[in-house]
Formats: structure tokens, sequence, C-alpha cells
């Protein structure tokens, strides 16, 4: 937060009562990754710990709070409008997580407050659309910071019990659910429409009014009390009188009040923090869009090096976040295959050279009966070039510069078995390598032909299913023995000396791999081989391609020690703000 936010925000003047480490370095606080959160638990720690606003000795103490609300309760039992709970041991002084200020009390949950079960309905009984005689009921997808009343169902009113009817005042709390972070979640309820809620939500129903309930379910002292208390195997159930018997810190009303409008100042505060926060990262991208994307503009590399030179001075505001430093070696990829990034040489022997040598390679191969003939592939029209290619540069169709491409067999998953070759599986390609969280392997029975599909060093394999796909990955080491399933595309190339420079371009965002996922095809993401046959390539003198290669890999290199410097960075602060909140 800087120095004018602070002049200009109302709730500013609060933060001159709260501890001297928050006040003195809010801004660091919450500049740290995820700093507004933290900012966000910190007031609500100090708040429920009675260390948010002072304390007035001429407050009426929380225990005689306690005592009218008895009151209320035996007259409610008395009425038969509430059952009488079962007697409650005290809190002892080991069971207080903290010592309280002057006028506070410790309480039980059941002092101050019933729980409701939700309604049990069948999913026959529930409609999508409002029905006469029916109610709109909450489950616990409605519980947000606030409650949201979208997704609704409506069941039948006969189901529903008067207690189950929604008030204002009321919290709804998710009681069961597959999710740890999600039992316990409680927010009130403020509207006047007339719901319900589902059987796997519960009501927290306070026997007095009382906002400072809010803060309590909102702050970490309740949510770590939950999230201990909840148990199940798959689903995480959370029982009411787990709720009854939360121990609470509970204010002099008066102080509540003042607790609570300090809160809102506070968290309003954050929101301003968080709002230009954001504000800043929607900035800071458009800005390295707009530098980056003048250098992937230029028409020749020492266009190149004039526009590199007009943004290298801003390169400490521009690289000064993880998501910048990826976008520069995105431009650095694009630049590279499109020519920009090293000069020509005249003197190189053309690309055009090149493919001839692999065509007669590749007919000699096929003359020995090693490969297929090939299906013949159609030029590339103009209209299918992504852009001009530099003088000595060709544009060609990838199966143009292949052996083959190929895919696993469908009946392979078979074969899995806890020893045996390395069964290559689309989730074992990320971004751009190959590597393994847990690997699987297959065993093929006796005259199994998989020669075909078995890779080697050298061979290029392509994601052609699912939400990896088109991603590709260079086999770089050699392999005992290893076979790619049927989500995976085998390429290998006539020329192994072009693997390096083709999987710049099949990794570069904007440019091949953007074409791959151009051809994936249905609603399901998809590439077919085809596809891969089919993708236009820009091809380099090999000599160039060297040049380009090593070139990338330095500048890569140095991207990777840029991400560890800033990741070092952010740890640090984030030390130095966890250091400044516990103290």
């Amino acid at each position: 937060m800087s120095a004018e936010l602070t002049a200009q925000e109302p709730s500013a003047k609060y933060l001159v009562n709260l501890q001297p480490p928050l006040v003195r370095h809010f801004d660091l606080i919450a500049q740290a990754p995820g700093g507004v959160a933290r900012l966000r638990e910190l007031i609500l720690t100090l708040a429920v710990q009675g260390k948010l606003v002072p304390q007035d000795p001429n407050d009426e103490p929380a225990s005689e709070l306690l005592e009218k609300i008895r009151v209320e309760k035996d007259r409610l039992i008395a009425e038969g409008k509430i059952k009488r709970d079962k007697p409650f041991a005290e809190i002892t002084d080991e069971e207080k997580p903290f010592e309280l200020p002057t006028n506070w009390s410790w309480c039980k949950g059941r002092e101050i407050f019933n729980v409701i079960r939700g309604v049990t309905y069948q999913k026959t009984d529930a409609r999508e659309t409002f029905v006469e005689e029916h109610l709109p009921l909450l489950r616990a997808n409605n519980i947000q910071a606030t409650i949201n009343l979208d997704g609704l169902v409506y069941v039948p009113r006969h189901l529903v019990s008067d207690d189950q009817c929604l008030r204002k005042g009321d919290y709804l709390v998710c009681l069961a659910s597959g999710s740890k972070k999600l039992v316990g979640k409680a927010a009130p309820f403020t509207s006047d429409v007339a719901c319900t809620f589902g059987a796997f939500c519960g009501v927290i129903r306070p026997l007095s009014e009382m906002d400072f309930l809010a803060i309590y379910l909102s702050s970490p002292l309740y949510r770590d009390t939950v999230s201990a208390a909840s148990a199940g195997i798959g689903i995480n159930n959370l029982k009411g009188t787990s709720l009854l018997g939360l121990d609470i810190p509970l204010p002099p009303l008066a102080e509540q009040s003042r607790i609570v409008t300090r809160v809102e100042e506070l968290m309003q505060l954050c929101d301003a923090l968080e709002a230009s926060g954001r504000l800043e990262a929607q900035q800071h991208t458009q800005l390295v869009n707009t530098l980056l994307g003048t250098l992937t503009q230029s028409e020749s590399p020492e266009a190149l090096a004039d526009n590199w030179q007009r943004i290298a001075t801003h390169f400490d505001v521009l690289l000064d976040r993880p998501e910048a430093v990826d976008a520069l070696e995105q431009t650095i990829l694009q630049l590279a295959v499109r020519g920009l990034l090293v000069p020509q040489d005249p003197t190189d022997e053309p690309a055009s050279v090149l493919l001839q040598k692999i065509r007669t390679e590749k007919d000699h191969l096929i003359a020995q009966g090693k490969i297929k003939r090939d299906k013949p592939l159609l030029p590339i029209t103009d209209e299918e070039k992504p852009f001009e290619l530099p003088q000595g540069w060709e544009w060609v169709s990838l199966g143009l510069l292949t052996s083959f491409v190929t895919s696993g067999s469908r009946s392979w998953k078979d074969f899995y078995s806890a020893e045996g070759a390395t069964f290559i599986r689309s989730q074992d390609i990320k971004y751009d390598r190959l590597e393994f969280d847990e690997r699987a392997y297959v065993k093929l029975p006796i005259g199994t032909e998989g020669v075909r599909t078995q890779v080697r060093l050298h061979d290029v394999l392509i994601t052609i299913t699912g939400a990896n796909v088109g991603k590709a990955a260079v086999v770089a080491q050699s392999m005992d023995e290893a076979y790619v399933s049927q989500h995976v595309a085998l390429v290998r190339l006539c020329d192994t000396r072009l693997v390096d420079f083709l999987h710049l371009w099949l990794v570069s965002e904007g440019e091949g791999r953007k074409l791959l996922l151009m051809s994936s095809y249905g609603a399901k993401p998809g590439l077919n081989l085809q596809n891969i046959n089919d993708l236009p390539v820009p091809l380099p003198p090999i000599a160039e391609q060297s040049r380009i290669v090593i070139h990338v890999n330095e500048l890569r290199s140095l991207c990777a020690d840029l991400r560890q410097r800033l990741a070092a960075g952010q740890t640090v602060q984030s030390h130095l703000a966890d250091a400044l909140v516990t103290g």
C-alpha cells in the first residue's frame, strides 16, 4: 500500500492502532506472494483475539451478555421452541488457545446458537425450475464469501420443517464434502428470499443477534478447529455437535460492534490492495506483450537488434515476475523459428539441397524395404504459410522429413506390468520434455510385433489426445526398451540433425504448436497422424539450424537463471512477510 493510497483510504486511520509491524510494513506484506490473503487472515486473527480495537473498561462484560442469552434460551425451552441441550463441561485453562482481554469470556457454541440440519430429499423430489408449493434449496456450492443464489433446486414445501426455513441472521455451513477445505465453510444469510438448505449443510442460528459471529466463522481459529473435527473416508463430515462444542472467544456487545466496523473497513482496504494489484498485473502483461511483440514484428536480424536495444533498458521493470520471463522465452522461440535470432550466412548450403538429400535417403530406405513408401503430400500453398522465410529457408510438410509417423496400439493397455519395457503415456510428456512422475511398464507376449512403436534416441514424441494435446518432447537419452501408448505419436526423422530445431518449432506456442492445435478436431481435442504429417515446418539450412539451437539454449538458460532468482526473491519476501505477521 503506497503512502498516497494510505492517505486517500478512509479506513487508513484505523491502522494506527494495529500491531506496529503490521502498520510499518503493510505494503511489504501485501506485495509478498499471497500477501493480501495473509493480511485478511491476520486481521481476523487479531479481531477474535481482542487485539484489533482497544478495550473500554466501561463496556458491559461478555459474561453479562451470556447470562442474558441464557435467560432467553430458558424461555425458548419452556415454550417448547427449542430442545434443552445436554450438560457440557466448562472450558479448562488447557483448552483455551490464548488469553482473552478483560471483560471477554470463553463460551461454547451451544451457549450462543443452535444448529439445524438440512432437508433430506430424493433426487426425484427436486426440480430445476420453480414449481408451486416448492422452496428453493441452497447447497454447499452456494456458500462463497457470501451466499449466492445461483444453481438452485426446488423441493416440496412439505419436506421442510419451520426450523429448516432460513432466516436473516442465520449462518449456512457446509457439513459434508469431498473437499477438506470446503467442510465448515460458513456464510451469513441476508436475503429476503424464502429458502431452505440441503442435508449436506447445516445452519447456525444465533440465540441473540450477533454480527461478531461472522468474523469468528471466517477466522483461521474457526477454520483450524473444524478442519481437525471433520473426518471421513472419501467424504469429510462435520457433526452438528462439533459446532455446538466450539470454544468461542466472546467480546462485550459494545466491543463486538467496534470490531465489526473495524474489520469491514480493513477488508475494504484489502479489497483496494487486491484490485490495484490485479490492475497492475494486467497493465504489466499488456506492456510486456506490446514490447515483446515489437521484437517478433522485426523484419530482419538487424531490425531485431535495434528493437532489442530499445527495450533492453527496461528489462528490470519488464522481467520482474515469472510470467514475464515465460513470455520472453516464448518470444525467443518465435524469433528463432522465423529466422530472426541469428544472421543468415549466404555461404550456407540452402535448405532445398538438404531436402533433396533427405528425399534420396528416403527412396534408398524404401528400396531396401526398411520403410514404407509415404503417401503423396500436397505442396504448401502461399495462403498456408504463416510468415515469409529468409533466403535459403524452405517451407516443408513434416511428413517429408520423416521415416514414419505412428502411434501405439489400443490393445497395449492389456500388457501393463510391474516391470518390463517402459510405456510412454501422454502424461509423461510435459511442456517440452519427457519426464516420468510415475513410470508405467508393459510386458509384451513373445512374438508380439512392437518394433515400429519402439522409441529410439532422437525420436520426437507428440501427445495426440486429451487436454495435453500437442505437447512435444525429444528422446534425448537412450532407453533400453520403451514403447508409446495410443495417445502418443512417434515421429522418426530421416536426418536426426533436424530434431533440435524441429523441437523448437513444435514447442513455440505462437507457431508450430498453434498450428497443431488448429488441426485438432471434434469436441474433445485430438490429432490424427495425417495432421502431423501435414504440419508446415520452416526449414533453415542445416548450418544455420545449429547456430539457432546453440543461441536459443544460451538464452533459455539465462531465462531459467532469472526465474530462479525471482523465486528466491519471492521466498525471502514471503518469509519476511510471515515474520512480520507473526511478530
